[in-house]
């Protein structure tokens, strides 16, 4: 029989304790002192019951470990992975959305629009079937002097892209708010012709009417140079509307939602429209007294 010594940690002391192993044959000879002899039954299973083990409460086999314990249960380094709580989780989940535009996923950084969105909405549908209304309103678009300018344009592109493939399913219209826009929020003709190409065959092929509301002398010159690029079709699809009593007898304007800006745009022109009219009423009417 052989004897071990070890040394335990018991209440923060340590204590040596010697260990006595009896003499095991490995012979796989059935003889007295082989593990093959009293510890086997004829079914060759282990009676473990018969077996001696620590107690729970026993420090006997709590051995010493002489490897350089951590003071803290933080094995990685502060810093090195940062860490969310359920709030920033949530949140950095609702940032980011995935839109299909063709056959390939684009990710889109929703918070970095999160004040753009408005650009497009659904405006319901005319006729009959789902024949479908999108309101693509200019005065939401970014002003072209922020730092982050380009970021923001490519983002809102495929998110304006992506939109357009959930909301239209047969034939649609679109209806482009030109008023209350300034140069800066108006986008380039690069930006214009970017989403044009990139909309989908069938979207190209469902667009029946592209109607520009309030157009500048900047957007009909724009697309008067184009049009030798732009195709024939393409063309006698667009059509301008001075003012939204023209439009509403285009379009059931039920849930086309037109912007504050725009609707104050319309009665600034009216009253600068009704002015003008009145001078030169006053003018023809003065004419006559004149003569005499």
């Amino acid at each position: 029989m052989k004897i071990f010594q070890c040394s335990v940690e018991v209440n923060g002391n340590k204590v040596r304790k010697k260990l006595m192993a009896p003499d095991i044959s490995l012979t796989l000879d059935p003889s007295d002192g082989s593990v093959l002899s009293d510890d086997l039954d004829e079914s060759g299973e282990i009676d473990l019951d018969g077996l001696d083990t620590p107690s729970e409460d026993s420090n006997e086999f709590e051995w010493e470990d002489d490897l350089p314990k951590p003071k803290t249960t933080e094995v990685i380094r502060k810093g090195s992975i940062t860490e969310y709580s359920t709030a920033e989780e949530k949140e950095d989940g609702r940032r980011w959305r995935m839109f299909r535009i063709g056959e390939q996923d684009h990710r889109v950084d929703m918070k970095a629009i999160e004040p753009y969105k408005k650009v497009i909405s659904h405006g319901g549908y005319y006729g009959d079937g789902l024949n479908a209304i999108v309101v693509f309103a200019v005065c939401f678009m970014p002003e072209s002097g922020q730092p982050n300018y380009r970021y923001l344009m490519d983002n809102l592109f495929k998110y304006v892209i992506g939109t357009l493939e959930l909301l239209v399913a047969e034939n649609y219209m679109i209806v482009y708010l030109n008023g209350a826009t300034t140069r800066r929020k108006m986008p380039s003709l690069g930006w214009l012709r970017k989403c044009y190409q990139q909309i989908d065959r069938r979207l190209r092929k469902n667009l029946k009417s592209l109607i520009i509301v309030h157009p500048s002398w900047f957007i009909r010159t724009l697309l008067a140079v184009t049009r030798p690029f732009i195709s024939s079709k393409f063309s006698q699809k667009i059509r301008y509307v001075f003012n939204l009593a023209e439009l509403a007898e285009l379009v059931p304007m039920e849930y086309v939602g037109i912007p504050e800006c725009i609707k104050q745009y319309e009665e600034e022109k009216l009253k600068k429209k009704q002015k003008r009219v009145d001078q030169e009423l006053n003018g023809k009417q003065d004419e006559p007294k004149s003569e005499q």
